[in-house]
């Protein structure tokens, strides 16, 4: 039976861009359409964490002057979704370091947990479908796309997880992989070298499994793989951060 994924679902924004009288309210109305334009843009992964925003250039898309650009990326600074890199410009702001933490390493103790419960439980079927799609994302290496590569990566899990017989630490994993779209989780857009080392953990926590079902391992290995697979992740999310922490600069 196909594992299900849990529905993920990003907040819409909606911005009246209804035209009102005078010159003011006009500029309004451009900035709150320049707002939506990026906003969207960001919150479904098309600008990941580090894209530079180019005023001239999103001007010209939306056939408007930089002004109302300018006022719609101030309005998205002051939301925490832009920041300014020094000698760069605006770009979308890198994940918050302790909100991706706190809900990196929940998910780590919580996927882990209803990873090695599902384990037992897996079918042929089933881990034969997780390494079929581990083998797509390993495709996915050489012409790397990280949005496409991250919807194979929850693919994968899911299979894993899905089996999970306890409902209430499934919802726990549900909740986490939620959260994680919530915070534009692109961390493989600006750590590709993960990429290539998460497929490999994938194939361990697959021997693992079957090992598990031939007696040779415990479902301790399961959970404690699937755990350090996720944190793996975080540590080299963390340490990228710490290496380009943006610098506030005035929009020139």
């Amino acid at each position: 039976m196909t594992a299900k994924t849990p529905p993920v679902r990003l907040v819409e924004t909606r911005v009246s861009t209804s035209s009102t009288t005078g010159s003011t309210a006009g500029a309004v109305s451009k900035s709150q359409r320049a707002y939506a334009f990026l906003r969207e843009r960001i919150e479904d992964g098309r600008y990941v964490p580090g894209f530079r925003l180019v005023l001239g250039q999103i001007a010209g898309e939306l056939d408007m002057s930089v002004v109302p650009v300018r006022e719609a990326i101030r309005r998205l600074e002051a939301e925490g979704l832009v920041t300014f890199e020094r000698n760069v410009g605006a770009q979308v702001a890198l994940i918050k370091e302790t909100e991706y933490q706190h809900t990196m390493e929940t998910l780590a103790l919580v996927e882990g947990f209803a990873t090695a419960l599902s384990a037992p439980h897996l079918t042929r079927a089933q881990l034969d479908a997780a390494r079929e799609v581990n083998e797509r994302m390993r495709g996915c290496l050489d012409d790397f796309d990280p949005h496409r590569f991250t919807e194979l990566n929850l693919e994968f899990h899911a299979v894993l997880f899905e089996p999970c017989p306890n409902p209430h630490v499934l919802d726990l994993v549900h909740r986490g992989w939620r959260r994680m779209t919530v915070l534009r989780d692109s961390s493989f857009s600006f750590v590709p070298g993960r990429a290539k080392e998460s497929v490999a953990e994938h194939d361990r926590i697959l021997d693992l499994v079957a090992e598990l079902q031939a007696g040779r391992a415990t479902t301790t290995d399961v959970e404690l793989a699937a755990r350090h697979h996720r944190t793996h992740t975080l540590d080299a999310v963390l340490a990228y951060q710490a290496e380009h922490r943006p610098h506030a600069k005035e929009i020139r």
